[in-house]
């Protein structure tokens, strides 16, 4: 992996992991998580931390330096109460990629240029050592859409997509803007909201119907419409849901 990776690549090990390592095969997914702290060192302090029990598999600082904190093969504390396809609590299936920003808390910034270069080349590495399809890097928000708004919608899924490291519809983006805020009848909004199951969101436990399509819907526009995030559905949301469970 160093050879992989060069000079970028640097150790500062986490007590927060679960032994004993896992089969490389249940290696399923990566999951990109930002930090949501306002100083990078107290987030790695957070993330090595055995008090803390969370961590995860890498981290990206602001300069783009990655610092192994968990080892492949054992299991990160990244995920949490999660679910994404037929998978729940996706610990045990998934690498987790810290990537330093402040988040939305704390004044929700661009990633770097230096820490998108870093990441490029570690979920090249990743998604060919374990053979992880573009489909299956999400983000924290994808697999817990109640609890989690990271790495958010400044996040380049689609710069990562355009490189297969990541999954993006192919529609016109100035075609379909003019369908933004256009309702939907309540069939269309069922279909939208199958659609969403059929990418891979899973309904949330434990709460209403109503609180489910926000939650769900503002996932999806994090993740795939991230010019509005408002948690409502309208046509464009369905015409790109369409076009993903095409491809």
């Amino acid at each position: 992996m160093r050879y992989k990776l060069g000079r970028i690549l640097e150790k500062n090990y986490s007590y927060n992991f679960n032994i004993p390592k896992r089969a490389k095969k249940l290696i399923k997914f990566i999951v990109i998580h930002y930090t949501g702290m306002k100083k990078e060192s107290n987030a790695i302090k957070k993330l090595c931390d055995p008090k803390s029990q969370v961590s995860a598999h890498y981290f990206i600082k602001n300069n783009g330096k990655i610092l192994i904190l968990v080892p492949n093969l054992y299991e990160a504390w990244h995920a949490g109460i999660s679910s994404w396809q037929r998978f729940n609590s996706l610990n045990k299936n998934s690498i987790g990629i810290e990537i330093s920003n402040p988040g939305h808390k704390f004044g929700y910034k661009k990633f770097s240029s230096k820490q998108i270069v870093s990441l490029k080349r570690l979920l090249r590495f990743l998604m060919k050592e374990y053979k992880i399809n573009e489909k299956n890097i999400l983000g924290h928000s994808d697999i817990a859409p109640n609890r989690k708004q990271d790495p958010g919608e400044k996040f380049p899924w689609q710069d990562l997509a355009k490189k297969k490291l990541s999954y993006w519809h192919n529609l016109d983006h100035k075609k379909i803007k003019k369908y933004r805020k256009v309702k939907l009848s309540n069939v269309n909004e069922i279909v939208f909201i199958k659609n969403l199951f059929k990418i891979g969101y899973t309904r949330i436990k434990g709460v209403s119907y109503i609180e489910n399509t926000k939650y769900l819907t503002g996932a999806f526009q994090r993740r795939f419409r991230q010019e509005l995030v408002n948690g409502k559905i309208d046509k464009e949301c369905l015409l790109i849901s369409k076009n993903l469970i095409k491809n």
